[in-house]
């Protein structure tokens, strides 16, 4: 099994992988810089979403250049870093929650590979967004380490680039939003199109709007990520390592009713 970790807000290296190169993989919606390497025998991939240097802000990230970037090099699983700030006081700066549910609030990004044609469409299913197979090996892993992680959590996802306004994050907190940020969707739309098991550890870096004492700041995210990289790192890199070769969930599975057509698009790229 290939795995990858798509760095986000903070999260910029890897780290950690031997013999780590650069590669760029041409897709149909444009070229992507990888990482190639490995870790305890393990052949990773690591991909930084934002680009290099934090070039590109969440609502203009190429979603579907990196999720075909990584399909395209043999990745079947993604561990997805997330900076988000946290509408429930008991998801504290510094913690990790790994997301079980979105609530989608952004407006103008492509959510899907399948826009008809030859490729069709596909209503892709989304009961259960982030893997449960991975989720649960996180937990475990987790557990091992005696790091406290958040077992589950719904991941609200704006626009962005812009922070919200309280009375937004109040409306977030009433729908039931636990962690807010500005990647999750459609990453894990894409993902799940892709046929790739795909889980968000998102780190909580600072309260919401309206319950921060503070006015909220891209410098606090990055200082918060600072402080929690390594930790972040060894969760995730212990979990890779451990990871089973063999996947039992459903996520492979997601363009089924497509058939060969959808599935063989994205494998040679067309």
């Amino acid at each position: 099994m290939r795995a990858a970790v798509i760095g986000g807000t903070g999260f910029y290296s890897p780290g950690l992988l031997d013999e780590e190169r650069d590669l760029t993989v041409a897709t149909p919606y444009g070229e992507v810089a990888l990482k190639e390497g490995s870790y305890h025998g393990k052949e990773l991939v690591f991909l930084a979403r934002h680009g290099v240097d934090h070039a590109f802000p969440p609502h203009l990230v190429n979603y579907r250049a990196n999720i075909w970037a990584l399909k395209a090099v043999g990745v079947q699983t993604v561990l997805a870093t997330a900076a988000t700030g946290s509408l429930n006081e008991d998801m504290r700066p510094g913690e990790i929650v790994l997301v079980d549910q979105f609530l989608d609030f952004t407006k103008s990004r492509p959510q899907t590979f399948y826009e008809g044609g030859e490729a069709g469409v596909l209503h892709v299913d989304m009961t259960e967004p982030y893997c449960p197979e991975v989720r649960r090996h996180l937990i475990a892993v987790a557990q091992q380490l005696e790091r406290r992680v958040h077992p589950k959590g719904t991941y609200v996802c704006t626009e962005g680039p812009r922070y919200e306004t309280p009375a937004e994050i109040q409306m977030y907190r009433q729908l039931g939003g636990d962690v807010v940020g500005m990647t999750s969707v459609p990453e894990v739309v894409l993902a799940r199109e892709a046929g790739l098991c795909y889980a968000t550890l998102a780190l909580v870096t600072n309260y919401a709007a309206g319950i921060s004492k503070n006015p909220l700041s891209h410098r606090e995210v990055l200082e918060e990520m600072a402080r929690s990289q390594e930790v972040l790192r060894k969760l995730i890199f212990s979990a890779l390592v451990t990871l089973p070769e063999e996947r039992n969930c459903a996520c492979a599975r997601a363009a089924a009713e497509l058939g060969s057509l959808g599935q063989k698009s994205m494998q040679q790229g067309d």
